[in-house]
């Protein structure tokens, strides 16, 4: 391959890479244009989990064996199958040495070392091909991972030269993998609260609406928990806003394991002292008792003054709910109402027969001025 093809294919990776959007988008795009750019017949991108000691394949592309899955679930080696990566690697790093790329053939080493590796070998003889080129991939200054890429049993065999482009490849799959874990990091902050931990309101924002679509056209069914953590005013005013976050925290957490007992459920912090849990599938019932145990945990939490809890589902009789807005509102009338109540158990939407005060609530025109801010954008406009 001429120096010119060389560079295009090393721009279409690069490029490959920054137009992914998810982590697997990312390692397709990387092995896709490693097996273009050396001409392979087969591709894998492999990351090395120290603290389990396996490699384990992301991602297979090309002519995949039977047992090849795109995306395995479960496809890893052990590390001392494949002394070159935890060995060889480190004593070439330790010693100022870069960390070329070899090639093995279904014979044995062909170009570069480390040596002979019986397991890669026989799983090229196995898959009916010829040859591999294993580039190690170094992210932060540590190993991460390799990249593989083979040709097919009569396809010419990789030479030194090839090896030393996979080198080259490698380094701009570390950049690109780089710049993925980057942007999943801003990601993540973007939908966590810096405090709990929890999901924050865009979270909820974009799942409830996707579960909505969901409920609309399948019938599934959408529950939403929404809390208000009493006292947390008082703690602030006395005790300060030191020990207040703590109080969020530690209710944070006993949100987290309640909402563990709901499968698929998302639990976050809205804001201030709110909070909500969104079920999609489970029962009604299921959520329900989740959030009972909410309020029978957060009535025990030290320094605290229990919770009121509002829960509205589509699996009750709430009538029509044509979007999130109406779920929100009737979730948030429920726990304006437990409010009022001084209630020690959630308070439901739609089990009150046929004139149930929440859902005349959620009805009701925006409340008086003093009513928080939050609340009453929810309630002052119609679904």
């Amino acid at each position: 391959m001429g120096e010119n093809r060389r560079l295009a294919a090393v721009v279409a990776l690069a490029q490959g890479m920054a137009a992914a959007h998810t982590p697997r988008e990312s390692w397709r795009a990387a092995a896709l244009g490693a097996c273009r750019a050396l001409e392979g017949s087969f591709a894998a991108l492999s990351v090395w989990e120290r603290e389990r000691g396996r490699l384990r394949v992301l991602v297979n592309v090309g002519d995949r064996a039977p047992e090849e899955e795109e995306f395995p679930q479960g496809e890893t080696y052990p590390v001392h199958q494949f002394p070159e990566i935890a060995e060889f690697l480190h004593e070439r790093w330790a010693s100022g040495g870069e960390p070329d790329a070899w090639v093995e053939t279904a014979g044995g080493p062909a170009a570069g070392e480390p040596g002979y590796c019986h397991q890669r070998v026989a799983a090229l003889r196995r898959r009916g091909r010829g040859c591999c080129v294993v580039a190690p991939i170094v992210l932060h200054g540590r190993a991460w991972g390799e990249l593989y890429v083979a040709r097919s049993t009569g396809a010419p065999l990789f030479d030194r030269g090839d090896a030393d482009f996979a080198t080259v490849l490698a380094a701009v799959v570390a950049a690109g993998l780089a710049q993925t874990e980057r942007l999943e990091e801003a990601h993540r902050l973007a939908f966590t609260d810096a405090l709990t931990g929890l999901a924050n309101r865009r979270a909820v924002d974009v799942r409830l609406e996707e579960a909505i679509e969901r409920h609309r056209a399948d019938g599934v069914v959408v529950s939403l928990v929404v809390c208000d953590l009493n006292g947390l005013k008082r703690v602030n005013d006395t005790l300060g806003h030191a020990v207040g976050d703590r109080l969020l925290e530690r209710f944070g957490s006993v949100l987290s394991l309640c909402g563990a007992t709901v499968p698929g459920a998302l639990v976050a912090r809205l804001g201030g002292d709110e909070f909500c849990l969104l079920a999609v599938g489970p029962a009604a019932d299921d959520v329900v008792k989740a959030a009972d145990e909410l309020c029978g945990r957060a009535a025990e939490l030290e320094l605290g003054e229990g919770v009121a809890c509002g829960v509205a589902s589509t699996g009750d009789a709430i009538g029509p709910v044509p979007s999130a807005r109406r779920l929100f509102r009737l979730a948030d009338a429920a726990q304006y109402r437990a409010k009022a109540l001084r209630a020690d158990h959630p308070v439901v939407a739609g089990r009150e027969g046929p004139r149930d005060p929440v859902v005349r609530l959620a009805d009701e025109p925006s409340p008086a001025p003093e009513a928080p801010a939050e609340r009453r954008r929810f309630r002052g406009r119609r679904p």
